[in-house]
């Protein structure tokens, strides 16, 4: 069994809009800080990431898009132009060097990719990575680059395996599925808030692939205010059965935490109790049907004093087999952090739930939600 690699560098704070945009990857910095503080994180497991190279950037992105991203960046592009590549827009607007900073995003994936494939760990964690919104040919969604649909394509490509890519973001993972729709190599699988209420506005469980790729797109979409004990009966339930029936050589995990009741942006009522469950479950089914390999990356989470730290170092500690700690957060990261906060800074590793209010409606969701899984276990038992 080897140890688990992290990916990081501050080089990777860089991709950042602008001071009032809700994307901001100083969540990076805080959650390597956490681990650190708490000994569970030392420089000899991280690395660094390295810069992802155009022709690794077509491998999923047109040429035409990565030269219209580097053009942006130099504030050589016009509006129009940028308007129609999906640059410059509220949620994804145009910053300098973007195209640079974008590609190192993408070079941390395709490093932690490198470590599991070429043999040097088995588990390797790349926060920085998740962008799952980038289509071939746009932005979208605060993502430029896709550098999930990128890792997989490289691991389709290079060394030739079948990837199965899970995503628990609370927002659909539309990039990824749409550019891996129509292959019977890549599995694509998300569990999200109902696309009624939430951007992109997909994902729905009628969303199942196209011609080789028909039953390997996989959609769980959970309605508004679902709580924990819902949202983990059909994680646990779905992602074995899609495991059987794909049987995947590698686990490619997105694991954005807007999920959490705190988050600002999303619809959803989970705590820290399923954001300690969904990595150690995946760590479970690594181990037990892919010998082991899996690439984590990060995702969405735009509460990041809250909740993004404590969330994000359940995936480094689970690839690590450490249970999820309980009480105090490390007195160095607290003094580190806290005074900064805007917000009622958290003291401890696990919720406090003196913030919680009651789902009023939690019998009805959870209900929705049964009739939701068991049509989805229907499609999955399809042969």
């Amino acid at each position: 069994m080897t140890s688990p690699l992290y990916v990081y560098d501050d080089s990777l704070l860089k991709y950042r809009f602008h001071s009032k945009h809700p994307f901001n990857q100083m969540r990076l910095k805080m959650t390597t800080d956490l681990l650190m503080a708490s000994g569970h994180l030392s420089a000899s497991d991280i690395i660094k990431p390295r810069e992802a190279t155009d022709e690794e950037l077509e491998l999923v992105h047109k040429s035409d898009f990565i030269e219209a991203v580097k053009l942006a960046g130099e504030g050589k592009l016009s509006e129009e132009k940028m308007e129609s590549y999906g640059l410059n827009t509220e949620d994804t607007p145009s910053f300098e060097g973007m195209h640079e900073k974008s590609r190192m995003l993408v070079g941390a994936t395709l490093s932690a990719v490198e470590a599991v494939m070429d043999g040097r760990t088995d588990k390797a964690l790349s926060l920085a990575g998740g962008l799952h919104h980038g289509f071939s040919g746009r932005a979208s969604g605060f993502c430029i680059y896709n550098d999930s649909a990128v890792a997989i394509e490289h691991i389709r490509k290079k060394y030739g395996k079948r990837v199965l890519y899970i995503d628990t973001d609370a927002h659909h993972g539309d990039g990824v599925q749409w550019i891996f729709y129509d292959t019977n190599e890549v599995m694509t699988y998300s569990i999200h808030e109902t696309g009624r209420y939430l951007f992109p506005g997909t994902g729905s469980l009628t969303e199942r692939g196209t011609e080789e790729g028909f039953g390997f797109a996989v959609n769980l979409p959970v309605d508004a205010f679902t709580e924990d004990e819902s949202f983990l009966e059909i994680f646990r339930e779905t992602l074995e059965a899609a495991i059987r029936k794909f049987q995947p050589d590698v686990i490619f995990s997105q694991n954005g935490v807007d999920a959490h009741f705190r988050d600002p942006m999303t619809h959803l009522a989970l705590t820290s109790r399923t954001f300690e469950e969904i990595p150690r479950f995946v760590n479970e089914m690594a181990d037990k049907y892919t010998d082991g390999k899996w690439i984590a990356v990060g995702g969405g989470g735009y509460n990041i004093w809250q909740v993004v730290p404590r969330m994000w170092s359940q995936i480094w500690l689970s690839m690590k087999g450490i249970p999820a700690p309980r009480g105090p957060l490390p007195e160095a990261f607290m003094d580190q952090y806290g005074p900064k906060s805007p917000v009622d800074f958290p003291e401890n590793w696990e919720d406090v739930l003196t913030d919680y209010n009651d789902i009023p409606r939690r019998e009805e969701i959870s209900e929705k939600n049964r009739s939701m899984l068991t049509r989805a276990m229907l499609h999955l038992e399809e042969q």
